[in-house]
């Protein structure tokens, strides 16, 4: 059990840990029925009384929370603090201030008391340790960490570990990689994106990142660690073992990958119940897609039930990786939001499978951007991949337009427009990465 941070939790038998989430559900349903005025409107309203949740189904008779909700009770302001309606514990317990990105909107903000951080720092250190982290690493982290809590929770849980912990923060690209060629840093916990910038940076240092000390890259942010051709790219690249991790600001770390032999992300299911629903709100078989409902089971400054994370999935079964965890997995990590699948011409396209195509193809830089427009002559929306031709690979451009149109129409069943610039054209995102542009009006 070398692999695993918590063995008695990790390989708990399924019906001890089935029994185990549905009391800390119960005993989290009761606490914030107490202490959070959204969530006793809510259980009112639906009449439900926590003490007298049992089941599963018990459970999914409760009503999921929306990130608007969340947002609306902390508009809400009562004025002695900035969580609105949703803080459960007195002010003076607070901690930590995070905030999500706000990318899809207003950003919400996140109090944390010391017990969650706690928590927080052994969610991550279950997912650093899966991945190999040890005592004797030294964990080069590339960001200034702001408000955002995902990597000063890993800074903490390596922290927690005993690994030494490198902060990056102002610092341009090329002083990071000089960084962490001179400290030999052996673990790098970043984006996808990033740890693709930092592999460019190093090339024009005249620096092969494959050959510096780095043996892992811990990936948080985006789903690309999970999409085959971005993994392959990474870890041919920097010649590292390349991991994934899942979780928001709302929920906390609630997947991760390992060592054993399934390309996919185990729920933490410990520390979180995980459902996987179907448009209904129905569960999903295992073999099946659907989104993700999330409740961390032990939050407690601002803790939130079923909340709705509007991740895809295919689930599995907990017996598909040889690990040992008794933890069900997502088959092939997170598929992408609910809100980033995009209807093109009648066909639902996911940037996901537009990353694999293009992070297979070597004739191409693993930058691009898709660009959706409005109708054209023949009454179909255009959809076009800006990518930037390899200055090292002299296939000729109509070679790699064909390569990439045929790749992509097989993938994602549309037929796109493919433009190509020369490497280093476009921009390089520095965290998460929006890749996808529809400039499509909304009038029809």
């Amino acid at each position: 059990m070398a692999g695993m941070w918590n063995p008695s939790l990790e390989t708990m038998p399924r019906e001890r840990l089935e029994r185990r989430q549905r009391r800390k559900f119960r005993e989290q349903a009761q606490y914030v029925y107490e202490n959070v005025p959204l969530f006793r409107d809510k259980l009112d309203r639906a009449g439900i009384d926590p003490e007298g949740i049992e089941t599963f189904d018990d459970i999914r008779a409760v009503p999921t929370t929306t990130k608007g909700e969340l947002r609306r009770a902390q508009a809400t302001e009562d004025g002695d603090t900035p969580y609105g309606d949703l803080l459960a514990v007195d002010p003076a317990e607070v901690r930590e201030y995070h905030r999500t990105s706000g990318t899809t909107g207003t950003p919400l903000r996140q109090a944390e008391s010391g017990r969650d951080w706690e928590w927080w720092s052994d969610c991550w250190a279950t997912v650093l340790w899966a991945q190999g982290v040890r005592p004797d690493d030294r964990v080069f982290v590339p960001f200034s960490y702001g408000a955002y809590v995902a990597f000063w929770a890993a800074h903490y849980a390596c922290e927690r570990i005993g690994a030494e912990v490198v902060p990056g923060g102002n610092l341009s690209s090329a002083e990071r990689v000089e960084r962490i060629a001179d400290l030999e840093a052996t673990v790098i916990v970043t984006t996808p994106t990033y740890a693709l910038r930092l592999a460019e940076a190093a090339e024009r240092e005249g620096i092969d990142p494959a050959a510096t000390s780095v043996e892992r890259i811990v990936c948080a942010g985006e789903p690309g660690a999970s999409v085959p051709g971005t993994k392959a790219a990474l870890e041919t690249r920097w010649g590292a073992s390349v991991y994934d991790h899942a979780g928001a600001t709302e929920t906390g770390a609630w997947g991760y990958s390992c060592d054993g032999d399934s390309l996919g992300l185990h729920f933490n299911e410990a520390r979180f119940l995980v459902e996987v629903v179907d448009d209904d709100g129905s569960p999903v078989e295992p073999g099946e897609e659907g989104t993700l409902v999330v409740t961390p089971l032990d939050r407690h400054a601002q803790p939130y039930l079923r909340f709705e994370q509007r991740d895809r999935v295919t689930l599995e079964a907990p017996d598909v990786c040889d690990c040992g965890r008794t933890f069900r997995i997502a088959d092939g990590g997170i598929l992408g939001r609910d809100d980033e699948f995009i209807t093109v011409n009648g066909v639902l396209l996911s940037p996901t499978a537009v990353e694999d195509v293009v992070r297979r193809t070597d004739a191409v830089t693993d930058e691009y951007r898709v660009v959706i427009d409005d109708h054209d002559e023949k009454e179909l929306d255009a959809v076009t991949l800006l990518a930037e031709a390899a200055p090292q690979n002299p296939t000729d451009p109509e070679s790699i337009e064909r390569t990439l149109r045929r790749r992509l129409k097989r993938a994602c069943g549309l037929t796109f427009r493919i433009r190509l610039r020369d490497a280093g054209v476009l921009e390089r995102p520095e965290r998460k990465a929006n890749r996808v542009h529809d400039r499509r009006s909304t009038d029809g």
